[in-house]
């Protein structure tokens, strides 16, 4: 019983830091600036007016399996945005916060999970927008939106994964911000987020699948939209879990592995 409660505390503890953290972090992200941490929620929702407009406005998309261009777009871009903001926060997240490597006894592997946990509280509000945007057009929520939370989790583990490699990597090799970057933009657009995956060549989507952000997107139109669960694409959900696992796993083993070099080199 003692035992427990002591895990709790520091549980408790490290959970308060990582939030107080967290909060620094999104502060200074935007200090100085006049409209201050709005711009976290401007900026993507400036993104989305724009491809609305240019898609439907501009090649006059039409609704897409009969659900307007707008929900169809947005249950896509909306986890988009989490997974590239998440992403790219957490590759300079060491770099960004050297001192605290260098000065300070402190457990550097906080700092990809801070800036995906400040991702994630920007993400909340957007998914609100998505209830919102779909009441607006008559639609409401269902039990299916519950498995909101499992795709949210599935984000924060792969992108977890993802950063533990990305972050460390980047400390002695200055180039991988670049490369996420551009891997991201190409990411991008190989994720069916603007278009139908059944305008895909069938011989070309088992390459669609193999991207772990297909089974994410999928998931949140499959929520909003098609009304599916996730365990009714139990090979799309092994091949998410099996690559995301291996991720999760590469990236632990080598943040340990280059942890101790990272104040030499920094």
């Amino acid at each position: 019983m003692w035992m427990f409660s002591k895990r709790n505390v520091e549980f408790n503890a490290k959970y308060r830091f990582i939030f107080e953290l967290t909060k620094k972090d999104f502060k200074t992200r935007y200090v100085g600036s006049f409209l201050g941490v709005l711009w976290a929620f401007i900026q993507p929702m400036i993104q989305i007016v724009i491809f609305w407009f240019v898609f439907q406005v501009g090649f006059k998309s039409t609704p897409i399996d009969n659900f307007p261009f707008i929900l169809w777009l947005i249950s896509a871009m909306i986890p988009w945005f989490f997974i590239s903001d998440s992403i790219q926060g957490a590759t300079t997240s060491i770099i960004d916060n050297s001192y605290l490597v260098k000065k300070v006894v402190f457990k550097v592997s906080f700092l990809p999970i801070i800036k995906i946990y400040s991702a994630l509280w920007v993400h909340l509000f957007f998914v609100a927008v998505i209830f919102l945007m779909f009441a607006i057009y008559g639609y409401f929520p269902d039990l299916y939106n519950i498995q909101i939370v499992y795709y949210i989790f599935c984000i924060s583990a792969l992108v977890l994964g993802v950063s533990w490699i990305t972050s460390s990597l980047i400390i002695f090799f200055k180039d991988m911000g670049q490369i996420v970057s551009t891997v991201l933009q190409f990411g991008f657009w190989l994720t069916p987020i603007f278009y139908s995956v059944d305008i895909i060549p069938q011989k070309y989507i088992f390459l669609m699948k193999i991207n772990p952000a297909f089974y994410i997107i999928q998931g949140y139109r499959d929520t909003f939209i098609y009304k599916k669960w996730f365990w009714e694409h139990p090979m799309l959900t092994l091949n998410f879990w099996l690559c995301t696992i291996a991720i999760l796993i590469i990236g632990r083993i080598m943040f340990k592995k280059l942890r101790p070099h990272f104040a030499d080199v920094l």
